[in-house]
Protein backbone atom coordinates (compact mmCIF):
# COMPACT_ATOMS: atom_id res chain seq x y z
CA UNK A 1 0.00 0.00 0.00
CA UNK A 2 2.45 1.84 0.76
CA UNK A 3 4.47 1.65 -2.57
CA UNK A 4 1.38 2.21 -4.31
CA UNK A 5 1.44 5.85 -2.42
CA UNK A 6 4.79 6.49 -3.36
CA UNK A 7 4.20 6.05 -6.86
CA UNK A 8 1.21 7.83 -6.92
CA UNK A 9 3.32 10.92 -4.78
CA UNK A 10 6.28 10.57 -7.67
CA UNK A 11 3.56 10.82 -10.62
CA UNK A 12 1.97 13.80 -9.29
CA UNK A 13 5.64 15.21 -8.69
CA UNK A 14 6.50 15.19 -12.11
CA UNK A 15 3.12 16.11 -13.84
CA UNK A 16 4.06 19.54 -11.62
CA UNK A 17 7.19 19.76 -13.39
CA UNK A 18 6.23 19.11 -16.97
CA UNK A 19 3.74 22.08 -16.17
CA UNK A 20 6.13 23.89 -15.25
CA UNK A 21 8.51 23.59 -18.08
CA UNK A 22 5.08 23.65 -20.24
CA UNK A 23 4.82 27.09 -18.58
CA UNK A 24 8.26 28.41 -18.96
CA UNK A 25 8.45 27.12 -22.74
CA UNK A 26 5.03 29.11 -23.20
CA UNK A 27 6.67 32.15 -21.56
CA UNK A 28 9.46 32.27 -23.91
CA UNK A 29 7.99 32.38 -26.45
CA UNK A 30 5.37 34.64 -25.49
CA UNK A 31 8.32 36.72 -24.54
CA UNK A 32 9.92 36.44 -28.18
CA UNK A 33 6.49 37.62 -29.25
CA UNK A 34 6.78 40.82 -27.44
CA UNK A 35 10.18 41.43 -28.62
CA UNK A 36 9.57 41.19 -32.25
CA UNK A 37 6.50 43.80 -31.26
CA UNK A 38 8.71 46.01 -29.75
CA UNK A 39 11.26 46.06 -32.80
CA UNK A 40 8.19 46.48 -34.75
CA UNK A 41 6.87 49.55 -33.23
CA UNK A 42 10.62 50.86 -32.82
CA UNK A 43 10.99 50.38 -36.91
CA UNK A 44 11.26 53.73 -38.72
CA UNK A 45 7.89 55.53 -39.29
CA UNK A 46 7.70 57.42 -42.65
CA UNK A 47 7.87 61.12 -42.19
CA UNK A 48 5.37 63.07 -44.10
CA UNK A 49 6.30 66.89 -44.77
CA UNK A 50 4.28 69.25 -46.43
CA UNK A 51 5.70 71.35 -48.92
CA UNK A 52 4.56 74.86 -50.11
CA UNK A 53 5.57 75.46 -54.22
CA UNK A 54 4.67 77.77 -57.09
CA UNK A 55 2.80 75.17 -60.09
CA UNK A 56 6.05 75.50 -62.39
CA UNK A 57 8.66 73.87 -62.59
CA UNK A 58 8.81 73.39 -58.40
CA UNK A 59 5.58 71.89 -57.90
CA UNK A 60 6.46 69.54 -61.24
CA UNK A 61 10.15 68.75 -59.80
CA UNK A 62 8.38 67.76 -56.72
CA UNK A 63 6.10 65.63 -58.34
CA UNK A 64 8.80 63.67 -60.24
CA UNK A 65 10.82 63.20 -57.05
CA UNK A 66 7.88 61.80 -55.02
CA UNK A 67 8.76 58.11 -56.24
CA UNK A 68 12.34 58.70 -54.93
CA UNK A 69 11.33 60.10 -51.65
CA UNK A 70 9.21 57.77 -50.49
CA UNK A 71 11.75 54.77 -51.00
CA UNK A 72 13.63 56.78 -48.87
CA UNK A 73 10.51 56.87 -46.22
CA UNK A 74 9.33 60.39 -46.91
CA UNK A 75 6.19 61.26 -48.12
CA UNK A 76 5.19 64.39 -49.23
CA UNK A 77 2.24 66.97 -49.85
CA UNK A 78 2.40 69.17 -52.51
CA UNK A 79 0.75 72.78 -51.79
CA UNK A 80 0.53 75.01 -54.58
CA UNK A 81 0.70 78.54 -54.28
CA UNK A 82 0.80 81.95 -57.28
CA UNK A 83 2.31 84.32 -55.43
CA UNK A 84 5.31 85.06 -53.45
CA UNK A 85 3.75 85.79 -49.68
CA UNK A 86 1.93 83.15 -48.52
CA UNK A 87 4.33 80.42 -48.88
CA UNK A 88 6.56 82.34 -46.41
CA UNK A 89 3.66 82.76 -44.15
CA UNK A 90 2.64 79.68 -43.78
CA UNK A 91 5.56 78.04 -43.62
CA UNK A 92 6.64 80.53 -40.37
CA UNK A 93 3.05 79.49 -39.05
CA UNK A 94 3.62 75.98 -39.47
CA UNK A 95 0.83 75.43 -42.07
CA UNK A 96 3.82 74.15 -44.07
CA UNK A 97 7.22 72.37 -43.24
CA UNK A 98 8.78 73.81 -46.25
CA UNK A 99 8.84 75.21 -49.15
CA UNK A 100 10.09 75.63 -52.29
CA UNK A 101 9.34 78.79 -54.77
CA UNK A 102 12.37 81.49 -53.77
CA UNK A 103 15.94 82.16 -54.14
CA UNK A 104 18.53 83.26 -51.29
CA UNK A 105 17.81 87.12 -51.80
CA UNK A 106 14.18 87.05 -51.75
CA UNK A 107 13.87 84.68 -48.77
CA UNK A 108 16.69 87.00 -46.60
CA UNK A 109 14.71 90.68 -47.64
CA UNK A 110 12.01 88.33 -46.77
CA UNK A 111 12.90 87.56 -43.22
CA UNK A 112 14.67 91.46 -42.92
CA UNK A 113 11.18 92.72 -43.45
CA UNK A 114 8.88 90.53 -41.14
CA UNK A 115 11.58 89.00 -39.09
CA UNK A 116 10.42 85.44 -39.49
CA UNK A 117 12.73 82.98 -38.33
CA UNK A 118 13.51 81.06 -41.25
CA UNK A 119 16.57 79.23 -43.20
CA UNK A 120 17.20 77.32 -46.36
CA UNK A 121 18.45 73.71 -47.15
CA UNK A 122 20.63 74.09 -50.15
CA UNK A 123 19.75 74.82 -53.69
CA UNK A 124 18.45 73.11 -56.10
CA UNK A 125 18.11 75.06 -59.53
CA UNK A 126 18.32 78.82 -61.38
CA UNK A 127 15.31 80.32 -63.39
CA UNK A 128 17.54 82.83 -64.85
CA UNK A 129 15.12 86.29 -65.49
CA UNK A 130 14.32 87.11 -69.11
CA UNK A 131 13.28 90.66 -70.43
CA UNK A 132 10.43 89.87 -73.09
CA UNK A 133 8.76 92.35 -75.77
CA UNK A 134 6.24 91.49 -78.53
CA UNK A 135 7.64 94.37 -80.64
CA UNK A 136 11.22 95.10 -79.53
CA UNK A 137 13.23 92.21 -81.38
CA UNK A 138 16.98 93.63 -80.90
CA UNK A 139 18.64 95.82 -78.87
CA UNK A 140 19.19 97.67 -81.38
CA UNK A 141 15.18 98.68 -81.72
CA UNK A 142 15.01 100.18 -77.52
CA UNK A 143 14.41 103.47 -78.32
CA UNK A 144 14.52 106.51 -76.20
CA UNK A 145 12.57 107.03 -73.01
CA UNK A 146 11.82 103.33 -73.50
CA UNK A 147 9.34 101.92 -70.45
CA UNK A 148 10.75 98.76 -68.46
CA UNK A 149 7.61 97.30 -66.83
CA UNK A 150 9.37 95.31 -63.73
CA UNK A 151 8.10 93.11 -60.75
CA UNK A 152 7.22 95.33 -57.36
CA UNK A 153 9.15 92.69 -55.75
CA UNK A 154 11.98 94.44 -54.35
CA UNK A 155 14.24 92.04 -54.16
CA UNK A 156 13.79 91.27 -58.04
CA UNK A 157 15.45 94.63 -58.53
CA UNK A 158 18.84 94.40 -58.29
CA UNK A 159 18.92 91.38 -60.60
CA UNK A 160 16.73 93.14 -63.29
CA UNK A 161 18.99 96.25 -63.13
CA UNK A 162 22.13 94.13 -63.20
CA UNK A 163 20.96 92.46 -66.43
CA UNK A 164 20.17 95.58 -67.96
CA UNK A 165 23.59 96.85 -66.95
CA UNK A 166 25.13 93.41 -68.26
CA UNK A 167 23.71 94.65 -71.37
CA UNK A 168 25.35 98.47 -71.30
CA UNK A 169 21.69 100.11 -71.41
CA UNK A 170 22.48 101.20 -67.65
CA UNK A 171 25.95 101.77 -65.16
CA UNK A 172 24.88 101.33 -61.80
CA UNK A 173 26.78 103.42 -58.63
CA UNK A 174 29.83 100.81 -57.95
CA UNK A 175 29.49 101.49 -54.44
CA UNK A 176 26.51 99.58 -54.30
CA UNK A 177 25.82 95.77 -54.13
CA UNK A 178 24.41 94.69 -56.81
CA UNK A 179 21.95 92.44 -55.36
CA UNK A 180 20.62 95.19 -53.56
CA UNK A 181 20.56 97.95 -56.01
CA UNK A 182 17.57 99.87 -57.16
CA UNK A 183 16.45 102.49 -59.16
CA UNK A 184 18.02 105.37 -57.58
CA UNK A 185 21.65 103.56 -58.09
CA UNK A 186 21.50 104.15 -61.36
CA UNK A 187 24.40 106.48 -62.07
CA UNK A 188 24.33 106.53 -65.92
CA UNK A 189 21.10 106.02 -68.36
CA UNK A 190 22.17 107.06 -72.17
CA UNK A 191 18.63 106.28 -73.29
CA UNK A 192 16.63 107.49 -70.29
CA UNK A 193 14.87 104.01 -69.74
CA UNK A 194 11.99 104.28 -67.72
CA UNK A 195 11.66 101.94 -65.20
CA UNK A 196 7.94 101.10 -63.92
CA UNK A 197 8.14 98.77 -60.65
CA UNK A 198 4.80 98.68 -59.99
CA UNK A 199 3.55 94.78 -61.10
CA UNK A 200 3.04 91.62 -59.43
CA UNK A 201 5.13 89.33 -60.69
CA UNK A 202 2.07 87.20 -61.18
CA UNK A 203 0.76 89.93 -63.72
CA UNK A 204 4.13 90.27 -65.61
CA UNK A 205 2.77 88.19 -68.25
CA UNK A 206 0.14 89.96 -68.97
CA UNK A 207 1.74 93.08 -69.22
CA UNK A 208 3.73 91.41 -71.90
CA UNK A 209 0.95 90.84 -73.52
CA UNK A 210 -1.07 94.01 -73.26
CA UNK A 211 1.94 96.40 -73.70
CA UNK A 212 3.29 94.93 -76.86
CA UNK A 213 5.70 98.51 -76.94
CA UNK A 214 7.45 98.21 -73.53
CA UNK A 215 9.99 95.69 -72.05
CA UNK A 216 8.95 93.53 -69.41
CA UNK A 217 11.05 91.41 -66.90
CA UNK A 218 9.39 88.26 -66.02
CA UNK A 219 10.53 85.59 -63.86
CA UNK A 220 10.79 82.32 -65.54
CA UNK A 221 8.22 80.25 -63.37
CA UNK A 222 5.16 82.42 -64.31
CA UNK A 223 7.10 82.68 -68.14
CA UNK A 224 6.53 79.51 -68.91
CA UNK A 225 3.09 79.12 -66.84
CA UNK A 226 2.44 81.70 -69.85
CA UNK A 227 3.58 79.41 -72.80
CA UNK A 228 7.29 81.31 -73.13
CA UNK A 229 10.15 80.07 -73.66
CA UNK A 230 12.97 81.76 -71.78
CA UNK A 231 15.34 80.96 -74.42
CA UNK A 232 13.39 81.77 -77.39
CA UNK A 233 11.31 84.21 -76.54
CA UNK A 234 13.43 86.63 -74.09
CA UNK A 235 15.15 89.35 -75.43
CA UNK A 236 18.00 88.88 -73.39
CA UNK A 237 18.29 86.66 -70.42
CA UNK A 238 20.81 85.28 -67.42
CA UNK A 239 23.20 82.71 -67.69
CA UNK A 240 23.50 80.03 -65.40
CA UNK A 241 26.17 81.81 -63.43
CA UNK A 242 23.14 83.71 -61.91
CA UNK A 243 23.71 84.00 -57.82
CA UNK A 244 19.61 83.64 -57.88
CA UNK A 245 19.34 79.71 -56.65
CA UNK A 246 15.85 78.69 -55.58
CA UNK A 247 16.38 76.70 -52.10
CA UNK A 248 14.32 75.04 -50.14
CA UNK A 249 13.64 76.92 -47.03
CA UNK A 250 12.20 75.76 -44.01
CA UNK A 251 12.30 76.92 -40.05
CA UNK A 252 15.49 77.49 -38.25
CA UNK A 253 14.66 74.46 -36.00
CA UNK A 254 14.55 72.48 -38.72
CA UNK A 255 17.56 73.24 -40.83
CA UNK A 256 19.79 69.87 -39.33
CA UNK A 257 16.17 67.82 -39.56
CA UNK A 258 17.57 64.56 -41.68
CA UNK A 259 14.43 64.26 -43.30
CA UNK A 260 14.81 67.62 -44.74
CA UNK A 261 18.56 67.36 -45.86
CA UNK A 262 17.43 63.81 -48.05
CA UNK A 263 15.12 66.05 -49.41
CA UNK A 264 17.57 68.26 -50.73
CA UNK A 265 19.97 65.08 -51.41
CA UNK A 266 16.81 63.74 -53.61
CA UNK A 267 16.40 66.90 -55.73
CA UNK A 268 20.03 67.21 -56.57
CA UNK A 269 20.12 63.79 -57.48
CA UNK A 270 21.50 62.72 -60.50
CA UNK A 271 17.69 61.41 -61.68
CA UNK A 272 15.75 64.44 -60.77
CA UNK A 273 18.74 66.79 -62.57
CA UNK A 274 18.29 65.31 -65.78
CA UNK A 275 14.48 65.51 -65.57
CA UNK A 276 14.89 69.40 -64.90
CA UNK A 277 17.56 69.20 -67.90
CA UNK A 278 15.49 67.48 -70.30
CA UNK A 279 12.22 68.89 -69.45
CA UNK A 280 12.89 72.31 -69.35
CA UNK A 281 15.04 73.28 -72.01
CA UNK A 282 17.77 75.06 -70.36
CA UNK A 283 15.12 77.66 -69.24
CA UNK A 284 15.28 75.81 -65.43
CA UNK A 285 19.29 75.10 -64.48
CA UNK A 286 20.19 72.43 -61.86
CA UNK A 287 22.76 73.13 -59.66
CA UNK A 288 24.74 70.98 -56.74
CA UNK A 289 24.72 67.43 -56.96
CA UNK A 290 26.14 65.72 -59.85
CA UNK A 291 25.48 68.42 -62.86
Amino acid sequence: MRKFLGLILLSFILLLAACGTSGEKEDTANGADDTDNTAGEEATEPVDIVIGASSTPHAEILEEAKPLLEEEGINITIEMYQDYVLPNEDLESGTLDANFFQHIPFLDQTIDDTGYDLDYIDGIHIEPMGVYSKNITSLDEIEDGQEIIISRSIPDHGRILSLFEQQDLITLDESVEKSTATIDDIVDNPLNLTFSPDVDPLLLPEMYESEPDALVAINTNYAIDAGLNPLEDALFIEDENSEYVNVIAVRSKDKDNPAFQTLVDVLQSEEIQNFILENYDGAVVPVGGSN
